[in-house]
Protein backbone atom coordinates (compact mmCIF):
# COMPACT_ATOMS: atom_id res chain seq x y z
CA UNK A 1 0.00 0.00 0.00
CA UNK A 2 1.11 3.19 -0.51
CA UNK A 3 2.19 5.66 1.59
CA UNK A 4 -0.21 8.12 1.18
CA UNK A 5 -2.67 5.58 1.31
CA UNK A 6 -1.55 4.11 4.75
CA UNK A 7 -1.34 7.67 6.05
CA UNK A 8 -5.34 8.62 4.85
CA UNK A 9 -6.38 5.46 6.13
CA UNK A 10 -4.74 6.14 9.81
CA UNK A 11 -6.11 9.34 9.51
CA UNK A 12 -9.69 7.78 9.05
CA UNK A 13 -9.17 5.38 12.22
CA UNK A 14 -8.19 8.36 14.38
CA UNK A 15 -11.54 10.42 13.18
CA UNK A 16 -13.69 7.23 13.57
CA UNK A 17 -12.41 6.76 17.05
CA UNK A 18 -12.74 10.70 18.09
CA UNK A 19 -16.73 10.60 17.12
CA UNK A 20 -17.26 6.84 18.78
CA UNK A 21 -15.24 9.01 21.82
CA UNK A 22 -17.90 11.39 21.89
CA UNK A 23 -21.09 9.31 21.79
CA UNK A 24 -21.67 9.07 25.26
CA UNK A 25 -24.84 9.27 27.51
CA UNK A 26 -25.77 12.62 28.29
CA UNK A 27 -24.47 14.33 31.24
CA UNK A 28 -26.03 18.12 31.05
CA UNK A 29 -29.55 18.89 29.56
CA UNK A 30 -31.28 22.12 29.17
CA UNK A 31 -34.91 22.46 27.45
CA UNK A 32 -36.53 25.95 26.78
CA UNK A 33 -35.00 27.39 30.01
CA UNK A 34 -35.55 30.82 30.69
CA UNK A 35 -34.06 33.41 32.93
CA UNK A 36 -34.78 36.86 33.99
CA UNK A 37 -33.35 39.32 36.69
CA UNK A 38 -36.48 41.52 37.25
CA UNK A 39 -37.68 43.48 34.01
CA UNK A 40 -33.87 42.18 32.56
CA UNK A 41 -34.97 38.71 30.37
CA UNK A 42 -31.47 37.52 30.63
CA UNK A 43 -31.80 34.11 28.98
CA UNK A 44 -34.96 32.76 26.75
CA UNK A 45 -36.19 28.93 25.47
CA UNK A 46 -32.34 27.84 25.90
CA UNK A 47 -32.18 23.97 24.84
CA UNK A 48 -28.56 22.45 24.83
CA UNK A 49 -26.79 19.19 25.37
CA UNK A 50 -23.46 18.06 26.17
CA UNK A 51 -22.54 14.40 26.39
CA UNK A 52 -19.83 12.53 28.11
CA UNK A 53 -16.42 13.49 26.98
CA UNK A 54 -17.54 16.05 24.43
CA UNK A 55 -16.21 19.28 24.14
CA UNK A 56 -18.69 22.09 23.74
CA UNK A 57 -18.29 25.89 23.28
CA UNK A 58 -21.15 28.72 24.13
CA UNK A 59 -20.41 31.49 22.13
CA UNK A 60 -21.68 34.60 21.97
CA UNK A 61 -21.55 38.46 22.82
CA UNK A 62 -20.50 39.80 26.02
CA UNK A 63 -24.06 40.42 27.57
CA UNK A 64 -25.46 36.94 25.76
CA UNK A 65 -26.32 34.79 29.09
CA UNK A 66 -23.48 33.01 29.19
CA UNK A 67 -22.16 33.00 32.59
CA UNK A 68 -25.68 32.89 33.89
CA UNK A 69 -26.07 29.74 32.24
CA UNK A 70 -23.20 28.43 34.17
CA UNK A 71 -24.69 29.40 37.36
CA UNK A 72 -28.01 27.35 36.52
CA UNK A 73 -26.08 24.47 35.55
CA UNK A 74 -24.30 25.02 38.70
CA UNK A 75 -27.15 25.38 40.87
CA UNK A 76 -26.19 28.82 42.04
CA UNK A 77 -29.52 30.07 40.14
CA UNK A 78 -32.71 28.52 39.77
CA UNK A 79 -34.13 28.83 36.18
CA UNK A 80 -37.65 30.58 35.81
CA UNK A 81 -38.95 27.90 33.39
CA UNK A 82 -38.18 24.73 31.18
CA UNK A 83 -36.31 21.60 32.19
CA UNK A 84 -32.24 21.40 33.38
CA UNK A 85 -30.38 18.44 34.43
CA UNK A 86 -26.84 17.56 34.90
CA UNK A 87 -25.61 14.15 36.05
CA UNK A 88 -22.19 14.35 37.85
CA UNK A 89 -19.82 16.20 39.88
CA UNK A 90 -19.48 19.67 38.46
CA UNK A 91 -16.23 21.71 38.42
CA UNK A 92 -16.15 25.52 37.76
CA UNK A 93 -13.13 27.44 36.29
CA UNK A 94 -13.89 30.96 36.32
CA UNK A 95 -11.65 33.41 33.78
CA UNK A 96 -10.00 34.70 37.21
CA UNK A 97 -8.17 32.13 38.85
CA UNK A 98 -9.18 32.85 42.69
CA UNK A 99 -6.08 31.03 43.35
CA UNK A 100 -5.75 31.59 47.27
CA UNK A 101 -2.16 33.92 47.56
CA UNK A 102 -1.19 32.76 50.75
CA UNK A 103 -1.49 28.80 49.77
CA UNK A 104 1.05 26.72 47.57
CA UNK A 105 0.05 25.51 44.06
CA UNK A 106 -0.29 22.08 45.60
CA UNK A 107 -2.17 23.50 48.77
CA UNK A 108 -4.28 25.39 46.19
CA UNK A 109 -5.60 22.51 44.24
CA UNK A 110 -6.17 20.05 46.95
CA UNK A 111 -8.58 22.29 48.97
CA UNK A 112 -11.42 20.94 47.48
CA UNK A 113 -10.64 17.38 48.07
CA UNK A 114 -9.40 18.50 51.56
CA UNK A 115 -13.17 20.61 51.59
CA UNK A 116 -15.04 17.13 51.19
CA UNK A 117 -13.26 15.45 53.95
CA UNK A 118 -9.51 13.87 52.09
CA UNK A 119 -6.98 13.17 54.26
CA UNK A 120 -4.40 15.89 53.57
CA UNK A 121 -1.81 12.88 52.38
CA UNK A 122 -4.75 11.10 50.22
CA UNK A 123 -5.03 14.64 48.38
CA UNK A 124 -1.64 15.15 47.57
CA UNK A 125 -1.46 11.96 46.43
CA UNK A 126 -4.28 12.26 44.10
CA UNK A 127 -2.96 16.07 43.24
CA UNK A 128 0.67 14.65 42.56
CA UNK A 129 -0.43 11.87 40.35
CA UNK A 130 -1.46 14.63 38.00
CA UNK A 131 0.80 17.20 38.62
CA UNK A 132 2.96 15.93 35.15
CA UNK A 133 0.02 15.76 33.13
CA UNK A 134 -0.49 19.44 33.56
CA UNK A 135 3.22 20.64 33.63
CA UNK A 136 3.10 21.58 37.05
CA UNK A 137 6.31 19.36 38.34
CA UNK A 138 8.37 21.39 40.17
CA UNK A 139 6.31 24.10 41.25
CA UNK A 140 4.06 22.41 43.92
CA UNK A 141 5.77 24.48 46.50
CA UNK A 142 5.63 27.72 44.35
CA UNK A 143 3.07 30.43 45.52
CA UNK A 144 0.47 31.94 42.91
CA UNK A 145 2.43 35.50 42.80
CA UNK A 146 5.60 33.09 41.38
CA UNK A 147 3.78 31.71 38.59
CA UNK A 148 3.09 33.11 35.33
CA UNK A 149 -0.74 33.66 33.95
CA UNK A 150 -0.53 30.32 31.87
CA UNK A 151 0.63 28.48 34.93
CA UNK A 152 -2.07 29.99 37.30
CA UNK A 153 -4.87 28.49 34.98
CA UNK A 154 -2.93 24.99 35.15
CA UNK A 155 -3.47 24.88 38.39
CA UNK A 156 -6.89 26.12 38.34
CA UNK A 157 -7.34 23.35 35.77
CA UNK A 158 -6.08 20.91 37.96
CA UNK A 159 -8.06 22.00 41.24
CA UNK A 160 -11.44 22.24 38.82
CA UNK A 161 -10.67 18.66 37.80
CA UNK A 162 -10.15 17.16 41.06
CA UNK A 163 -13.21 19.06 42.28
CA UNK A 164 -15.38 17.27 39.69
CA UNK A 165 -13.85 14.11 38.30
CA UNK A 166 -16.47 14.14 35.61
CA UNK A 167 -17.58 17.64 34.21
CA UNK A 168 -15.82 20.67 33.59
CA UNK A 169 -17.71 23.90 32.96
CA UNK A 170 -14.65 26.87 31.77
CA UNK A 171 -15.79 30.14 31.92
CA UNK A 172 -13.32 31.81 29.48
CA UNK A 173 -10.49 30.41 31.00
CA UNK A 174 -8.14 31.99 28.50
CA UNK A 175 -9.75 35.80 27.71
CA UNK A 176 -6.86 36.97 30.12
CA UNK A 177 -3.73 35.85 28.35
CA UNK A 178 -1.65 37.30 25.85
CA UNK A 179 -2.54 35.41 22.38
CA UNK A 180 0.69 33.61 22.51
CA UNK A 181 0.15 32.63 26.09
CA UNK A 182 -3.46 31.73 25.08
CA UNK A 183 -2.40 30.04 22.08
CA UNK A 184 -0.04 27.48 23.89
CA UNK A 185 -2.69 27.08 26.54
CA UNK A 186 -5.15 26.56 24.03
CA UNK A 187 -3.33 23.09 22.33
CA UNK A 188 -2.04 22.04 26.06
CA UNK A 189 -5.79 21.88 26.93
CA UNK A 190 -6.93 19.68 23.81
CA UNK A 191 -3.55 17.44 25.18
CA UNK A 192 -5.12 16.83 28.90
CA UNK A 193 -8.43 16.64 27.65
CA UNK A 194 -7.94 14.35 25.74
CA UNK A 195 -5.77 12.14 28.72
CA UNK A 196 -8.11 12.66 30.97
CA UNK A 197 -11.42 11.96 28.78
CA UNK A 198 -13.08 15.50 30.38
CA UNK A 199 -16.47 16.53 29.89
CA UNK A 200 -16.28 19.75 28.70
CA UNK A 201 -18.42 22.98 28.39
CA UNK A 202 -16.91 26.15 27.43
CA UNK A 203 -17.46 29.81 27.11
CA UNK A 204 -15.92 32.08 25.25
CA UNK A 205 -16.64 34.89 22.71
CA UNK A 206 -13.44 33.97 20.72
CA UNK A 207 -14.95 32.23 17.61
CA UNK A 208 -11.51 30.69 16.62
CA UNK A 209 -10.76 29.26 19.75
CA UNK A 210 -14.41 28.24 19.94
CA UNK A 211 -14.06 26.04 16.44
CA UNK A 212 -10.41 24.76 17.03
CA UNK A 213 -11.75 23.12 20.56
CA UNK A 214 -15.05 22.28 20.07
CA UNK A 215 -16.93 19.17 18.79
CA UNK A 216 -19.90 21.66 18.73
CA UNK A 217 -20.85 24.82 19.37
CA UNK A 218 -24.07 26.59 20.54
CA UNK A 219 -24.36 30.27 19.53
CA UNK A 220 -25.77 32.86 21.47
CA UNK A 221 -27.66 35.87 20.22
CA UNK A 222 -27.02 39.21 22.20
CA UNK A 223 -29.48 39.72 25.35
CA UNK A 224 -31.77 37.76 25.55
CA UNK A 225 -29.76 35.27 24.84
CA UNK A 226 -31.06 32.50 22.58
CA UNK A 227 -29.50 29.77 20.52
CA UNK A 228 -29.38 31.05 17.18
CA UNK A 229 -27.60 27.57 15.52
CA UNK A 230 -25.97 24.66 17.03
CA UNK A 231 -22.64 23.96 14.76
CA UNK A 232 -20.88 20.41 14.71
CA UNK A 233 -17.29 21.08 13.95
CA UNK A 234 -16.72 18.19 11.44
CA UNK A 235 -13.38 18.65 10.11
CA UNK A 236 -9.77 18.28 11.72
CA UNK A 237 -11.61 15.62 13.64
CA UNK A 238 -7.93 13.16 14.07
CA UNK A 239 -6.15 16.58 15.41
CA UNK A 240 -7.60 19.60 16.35
CA UNK A 241 -5.00 21.34 16.33
CA UNK A 242 -4.39 20.50 12.42
CA UNK A 243 -7.28 22.91 12.05
CA UNK A 244 -5.63 26.46 12.36
CA UNK A 245 -4.27 25.49 8.67
CA UNK A 246 -7.32 24.24 7.46
CA UNK A 247 -9.01 26.56 5.17
CA UNK A 248 -12.22 25.16 6.65
CA UNK A 249 -11.77 27.28 9.96
CA UNK A 250 -12.16 30.55 7.65
CA UNK A 251 -15.73 29.48 6.14
CA UNK A 252 -16.95 28.48 9.08
CA UNK A 253 -15.29 31.85 11.06
CA UNK A 254 -17.69 33.48 8.92
CA UNK A 255 -20.30 31.60 8.72
CA UNK A 256 -20.34 32.25 12.91
CA UNK A 257 -19.76 35.60 12.06
CA UNK A 258 -23.07 36.17 9.96
CA UNK A 259 -24.88 34.54 13.23
CA UNK A 260 -23.55 37.28 15.20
Amino acid sequence: MALHAIQAAQEQVRAESAVLRHVGETLISLDRVSKSFGEAEVLRDVSLRVRRGEFVSILGPSGSGKSTLFNLITGLLKEDSGELSANGEIGYMQQKDLLLPWKTVMDNVTLPLRLKGTDKKLARERADALIDRVGLRGYEDRYPSQLSGGMKQRASFLRTFLASGEIMLLDEPFGALDSMTKGGMQTWLLEVQEAFGATILFITHDIEEAILLSDRIYVLSSRPGVVKDELTVGFGLGDKRERLLDPELLRMKEAIKKLL
